[in-house]
């Protein structure tokens, strides 16, 4: 074994043989190494189907490069750094290259142990290529950046602008849940395989319903899942891809965002493959925005703004939010409150809800309850099998609970009842009425979107687009019995009895 051979180090995340520090190498000029850290496995309270798929598609990616003839040191360690270090000093090891972490602190780390980074090639759109982007704009909008995207990148036009003349479809793709009965898109489930079950054997135990083949582990199974969804699922997702339904955990969404994530999929597939589909016919142009946008619109978005604004932004608190994660959420307890059972239902049983339910359910109620913008950013990132340091530090501080001050959203996305009973079934049956804000029996979600409107007038008083619902909010005249009443909500769900 040579020792001058420089060794590739593969991140959790970075499962995919055309990553930038693995692309151009062949078996025998170089060692590549993978570090399961004890200290990530036991760090949070993971749901075990998160947990599970990033350790196995780690171990399936490793055997995957040591058939390929690559020499594979597949090594256990308390953490990170002790793993490479006893890599470096066992084999000799004088030259150790990554691409470059997903997270901030990931990088740093590597940079203190003097590894040699190569820039990560996971996005259409580079950090630095955000950053010069965004230099010298007095404001950043996701939709000029999508714009600027769909341009420099060629997806979705023609000679004379926009596919369709419009940059979006939004009009068409915001349809309330169809009450017809229809069936929705099926997936196949993969069967767990031995190395699935001895990872899975020595995983410490976490919490949540075991996994049952649903996320690709392989970048096989994510092609083919990506294939279920160009082939059945593009063309009914535009309509209803803001809609929630009590009987269908996932409607007509791709469910690719944990194979994104982990690397198996690069997005520039995902673009390629559903506007190949709007070519062929086989999918209309809204469909096939509304995608394109969540893929390199919001997606890359959340990406560049988190290292844009990281470290600090993580630790923002504008509306100085301090309430526990409710025990609703957490399993400690149950609650009346239909949609929100039926949304944890689903993350217990599959490690996520789609981005509606977790922005309009989960993110609405930690909003209007004063939830600790840490604190469920730190449940998010350890719940969902999606979940990564730069997916939920902008999407729960910026987005969904508005703890940045406005820097991402340019108004908190806070609803009453009416908005979860427009979009989805869940009112139906629920022991608690959208449409009543004060008594036993109001939604806990619209008595609580006036008292967070009364509570932060002070913070959003004066921003100009919740200039209608302020001032909707000081000519209620029963205000004060509404605030009497959110008290008492919110003492329940920080009891578990809502």
């Amino acid at each position: 074994m040579s020792a001058d051979r420089p060794t590739v180090w593969v991140l959790g995340d970075q499962l995919n043989r055309g990553i930038a520090s693995l692309e151009h190498r062949r078996p025998g000029d170089c060692r590549v190494l993978f570090v399961e850290s004890e200290a990530k496995k036991t760090g949070k309270r993971w749901h075990v189907q998160r947990l599970h798929l990033v350790v196995s598609a780690m171990a399936h990616f490793a055997a995957e490069l040591e058939a390929e003839g690559f020499d594979v040191d597949y090594r256990h360690a308390p953490t990170l750094a002790e793993g490479a270090r006893a890599h470096c000093r066992e084999l000799q090891v004088t030259e150790l290259i990554a691409m470059e972490p997903m997270s901030f602190d990931g990088r740093q780390l590597l940079e203190r142990l003097g590894v040699q980074l190569v820039a990560n090639n996971q996005f259409t759109c580079g950090y630095d290529e955000f950053a010069a982007w965004a230099a010298g704009r007095n404001s950043l909008k996701m939709e000029d950046f999508y714009r600027w995207q769909r341009q420099r990148l060629d997806v979705l036009m023609t000679d004379d602008g926009p596919a369709g003349g419009q940059w979006n479809f939004d009009q068409l793709n915001r349809e309330p849940p169809p009450t017809d009965g229809r069936s929705w898109p099926t997936i196949e489930r993969f069967s767990l395989d031995d190395l699935d079950r001895t990872v899975l054997d020595r995983l410490p135990r976490g919490w949540g319903a075991p996994p049952d083949g649903t996320w690709p582990v392989t970048r096989a199974q994510a092609l083919v899942r990506l294939e279920e969804f160009v082939d059945s699922a593009l063309g009914p997702f535009g309509p209803h891809e803001d809609a929630m339904l009590s009987t269908e955990w996932k409607l007509a969404h791709s469910v690719l965002s944990s194979s994104l994530n982990l690397g198996l999929l690069h997005p520039r597939e995902l673009v390629d493959a559903a506007v190949g589909s709007h070519r062929r016919g086989d999918a209309p142009i809204n469909s096939v925005e509304g995608f394109v946008r969540q893929v390199i619109g919001w997606r890359e978005y959340v990406w560049g703004l988190y290292w844009l604004w990281m470290p600090d932004y993580r630790e923002q608190n504008a509306l100085d939010a301090r309430r526990p994660v409710p025990p609703a959420f957490t399993g400690a307890s149950s609650t009346d409150m239909q949609c929100v059972s039926k949304v944890i239902d689903r993350v217990h049983h599959h490690g996520y809800a789609h981005h509606i339910e977790r922005l309009m359910i989960l993110g609405n109620l930690a909003l209007t309850a004063g939830v600790d913008p840490q604190a469920m950013t730190q449940w998010m990132w350890a719940s969902f099998v999606d979940g990564a340091e730069w997916v939920m530090v902008p999407n729960v501080i910026g987005m969904a609970l508005h703890a940045d001050g406005g820097m991402m959203a340019t108004k908190p996305y806070a609803a009453g009842g009416a908005y979860i009973n427009r979009m989805s079934d869940f009112c139906q049956g629920c022991r608690y009425d959208p449409k009543q804000r004060t008594g036993d029996d109001a939604c806990p979600f619209t008595t609580l979107y006036w008292d967070f409107l009364a509570r932060n007038e002070h913070s959003i008083g004066s921003n100009h687009r919740m200039a209608r619902q302020m001032g909707s909010m000081r000519r209620l005249a029963d205000l004060p019995a509404v605030r009497r009443r959110a008290n008492e909500v919110l003492a329940a769900l920080d009891d578990g009895a809502l």
